[in-house]
């Protein structure tokens, strides 16, 4: 296909009076890996449960595979992988034969490579599913998301429980199929610093829609933070062209930016006979300025 994997427009849920999504407009090319963020009641696990079916929307259209994700056809869920939040998996049987069950739905499973994620998780086959931690079940999950090699791959909170050393594998074995199958990739994290290692792009949903969307290069370049020094006093109600927080202390004012530039920076150091500083921020750092606007 040659559209994009995910497409929503307009798109919102509602359960009961309570509107959760009330205009999401996401368009996902193929092959991104795409990092969700959100504060906690932001609504990206029921975007993704809508996203996959599991959920039907309130309003609006969705369009996953080329198909509408309520109808699914067993060819498009045949591309699709889904890592959930909360694992449930059977505990009367061991490891490998939930990885044998599952992979007898799959037309194309891959029984090589999941050797191989099975080794990098540090899964054993031979344990059985009741004894798990959670850690443990989570990354069986995610094997038995990978398994089949699919086209795109949902995850739903999938470092949530896993320490360091299961995190960097999760994220290399993202990587790792991205590069040599181009696989689109969505997943929601709390955590920053894994999406800035893998992702290619970040949506930032807020208040029941996208608020950000695009590549993390691009909005690392834009938001900046800037340290003002000026010949006199600043004003307390600071105005710049895209501000979104500023503090103010006399003749010496800290900015965030949201599209920081160097003309802007030229223009604020003759307005205020000032010297201006740049600084560069981190994921974490821009996405609590962006949420907190």
């Amino acid at each position: 296909m040659n559209g994009p994997i995910i497409k929503c427009e307009q798109l919102g849920k509602r359960f009961g009076k309570l509107e959760v999504l009330r205009s999401v407009d996401l368009t996902i090319p193929q092959g991104a890996i795409v990092g969700l963020l959100g504060s906690n009641g932001s609504g990206k696990s029921t975007l993704i449960k809508c996203l996959l079916g599991l959920l039907r929307i309130s309003s609006g259209t969705a369009s996953v595979l080329d198909e509408n994700p309520w109808d699914l056809s067993a060819a498009g869920k045949n591309r699709l992988g889904y890592v959930p939040q909360v694992v449930h998996l059977y505990p009367w049987m061991k490891v490998q034969q939930v990885v044998d069950y599952t992979s007898a739905f799959y037309e194309r499973w891959d029984f090589k490579w999941t050797l191989e994620v099975m080794q990098m998780l540090e899964v054993d086959g031979s344990k059985w599913i009741k004894t798990l931690s959670t850690g443990q079940l989570q990354r069986l999950a995610i094997i038995l998301a990978f398994g089949h090699r699919p086209d795109l791959l949902v995850l739903d909170e999938p470092a949530a429980s896993l320490d360091p050393g299961g995190r960097r594998a999760l994220m290399r074995s993202l990587l790792e199929m991205n590069r040599d199958q181009g696989q689109t990739v969505l997943f929601s994290t709390h955590i920053t610093s894994d999406l800035e290692r893998v992702a290619s792009h970040v949506a930032i949903l807020g208040n029941g829609l996208v608020e950000y969307f695009g590549e993390i290069d691009e909005l690392k370049e834009s938001v900046k933070r800037i340290r003002i020094q000026s010949d006199q006093d600043l004003p307390t109600q600071f105005t710049i062209p895209g501000i979104l927080h500023s503090n103010v202390t006399g003749s010496t004012a800290v900015v965030s930016l949201a599209k920081c530039s160097d003309s802007l920076i030229s223009d604020i150091e003759k307005q205020w006979s000032a010297t201006v500083t740049v600084e560069d921020l981190n994921l974490e750092e821009i996405f609590l300025e962006m949420s907190d606007v």
